[in-house]
């Protein structure tokens, strides 16, 4: 298993998701209101009565909340935001869905709370994490076995399975793959001996093979190169894969190489995530055959594979032929300039990119120019761009600038752990005053950023309608600084994040460090010159 390659403090964290209780019961009146009330959809459909469409509402919400949970769950280090997304766009589809149906719908299985739907999720991950074994096996997946069940996705992701547990499953996951499309197999075996392990997924690769899967889920399960080789059966079998998650699984390069070798059907992949392995250089090559392969990925996340400048540039190229990329993640890899100028060849080509993830890719200012330069004249537009960590300095602050100004879908942006300082931060801030109305996420901290660079940001910020949170945290902003800065959010303090690591006495330290690095300079200087007689 990987270590966490990411030991670096990150001091801002936005979670998007799960809603809150008030958020779910609000979305629910909400939607009570767009089912019952007259609008250009009840026009044509018809509305229903407010205690149906009461109903209707909280069986919509309660799936589209299940349904974008499991996508979370997924991104575990995600903020949150494609579950939002999809949230509400399943809420949208289940409201026309019911609308179409007529005001006859009240009477039928399908939206009747008397009569739920038939349940499609199978899903025992929500129990406390335990080994498995085959009693329990029995009762747990009873319902799997009932005749003309309509289960399209299971969940074992949490629980432990052994060779007994394993056996119980084989026969009933064998009767079901004509109709499953969603297998989570993620954590499935913690614990397990390596050898029983083993056992268990060719017990589960041989059940399942030829299953017309959309998605398969093998995460956090220490699969290495035995691992994936495994599950080989089963991985070549599937010629409709859309989404795979391999993530946390122990992926090195033999492993990688394992997975581009055993997958030979990805035509219509669209999703593939390989954070948290020790993929390297060599396995990014491997992986980069894979994403060759894969004309409609969507949403690629590679991020914290100890990746490097050969595997970077590699995976940059393969790139060349996803011009469908929505969601690009290669966030803790020790890519550098190179890679990052190849990457922004790639960039340049998008047009379809909303969200970008290159925080800890050491890309310093070369790269991070030719990256802002890519983006500010591609066509994609950009929702949430995070660089934070690549030392980046005021150099590459015009081009950054630029490129910010360009996208004015931009909802979020992490310039955090840079050397921007006020310069940068100015230039940062005046590029967001026009436009950029939906604007709610700005992490600035650790940039040393002192009162003028602090108070640029808030100025512009404060007028920003629907605006949520600044962090400039972890600077060296004076108290009087800080004073003023929260004069300015006295109206929306909560828009303001925490200031406990900022230091205000940083401008001395940082005046009193350059005079001892003069002293130093000037006596290193002086002993250069000095000569040393023997005969003294």
């Amino acid at each position: 298993m990987a270590d966490t390659l990411d030991s670096r403090p990150h001091t801002f964290s936005i979670k998007l998701w799960p809603p809150s209780l008030p958020t779910r019961q609000a979305l629910i009146e909400r939607m009570t209101n767009n089912l019952s009330s007259k609008t250009i959809f009840t026009d044509k459909f018809g509305s229903l009565t407010k205690d149906q469409a009461m109903e209707n509402a909280k069986r919509i919400e309660d799936v589209a909340f299940s349904t974008a949970n499991q996508q979370f769950e997924r991104e575990p280090d995600g903020d949150g935001g494609s579950a939002v997304q999809l949230y509400a766009r399943e809420c949208s589809k289940m409201i026309l869905e019911v609308l179409k149906k007529g005001p006859v719908a009240k009477a039928s299985e399908e939206v009747s709370s008397a009569s739920p739907p038939r349940e499609t999720v199978f899903d025992i991950s929500k129990d406390k994490r335990a080994f498995i074994e085959a009693e329990e096996a029995e009762e747990l997946l009873k319902p799997l076995k009932e005749d003309g069940n309509g289960y399209t996705k299971i969940c074992f992701s949490n629980r432990s399975f052994g060779l007994g547990a394993a056996r119980v499953a084989e026969p009933i996951l064998a009767s079901l793959k004509g109709q499953l499309k969603v297998v989570d197999l993620s954590d499935f075996v913690a614990g397990r001996p390596e050898v029983e392990a083993l056992e268990v997924m060719n017990i589960f690769s041989s059940a399942l093979e030829g299953s017309v899967l959309s998605s398969l889920n093998l995460s956090d399960n220490a699969l290495g190169e035995k691992g994936v080789r495994a599950f080989g059966t089963l991985l070549k079998s599937l010629s409709s894969l859309e989404e795979l998650y391999l993530m946390n699984d122990g992926i090195s390069k033999e492993a990688a190489q394992a997975v581009s070798e055993l997958i030979p059907s990805t035509e219509k992949l669209r999703v593939l995530h390989f954070h948290n392995n020790m993929t390297g250089d060599e396995g990014a090559v491997a992986i980069a055959e894979v994403v060759k392969r894969s004309p409609l990925l969507e949403n690629f996340r590679c991020s914290s594979t100890r990746v490097g400048s050969d595997g970077g540039v590699a995976l940059s190229e393969a790139l060349e032929s996803c011009a469908r990329m929505e969601k690009l993640d290669l966030r803790d890899n020790m890519f550098g300039t190179e890679a990052g100028v190849s990457l922004s060849k790639t960039l340049s080509s998008f047009s379809h990119l909303t969200e970008l993830y290159l925080s800890y890719l050491n890309l310093e200012d070369e790269g991070a120019i030719a990256i802002a330069n890519a983006l500010k004249e591609s066509a994609s537009p950009i929702e949430v761009l995070e660089m934070a960590g690549n030392d980046i300095t005021v150099e590459a602050a015009s081009a950054i600038a630029a490129c910010v100004a360009a996208k004015q879908e931009l909802n979020k942006l992490n310039l955090s752990e840079n050397d921007l300082k006020d310069e940068g931060c100015v230039q940062i801030a005046k590029s967001i005053e026009e436009g950029h109305l939906k604007l709610q996420y700005i992490d600035m901290s650790t940039n040393y950023i002192r009162r003028a660079g602090a108070l640029a940001l808030a100025q512009v910020v404060t007028k920003k309608e629907g605006f949520k949170l600044l962090n400039i945290d972890a600077n060296i902003i004076s108290e009087e600084g800080i004073e003023e800065v929260k004069e300015m959010f006295k109206e929306s303090p909560e828009l303001l994040g925490a200031l406990d690591d900022n230091d205000p006495d940083g401008e001395e330290e940082d005046d009193e460090e350059e005079e001892e690095d003069e002293e130093k300079d000037e006596l290193e200087s002086k002993l250069k010159k000095l000569e040393v007689n023997e005969d003294d």
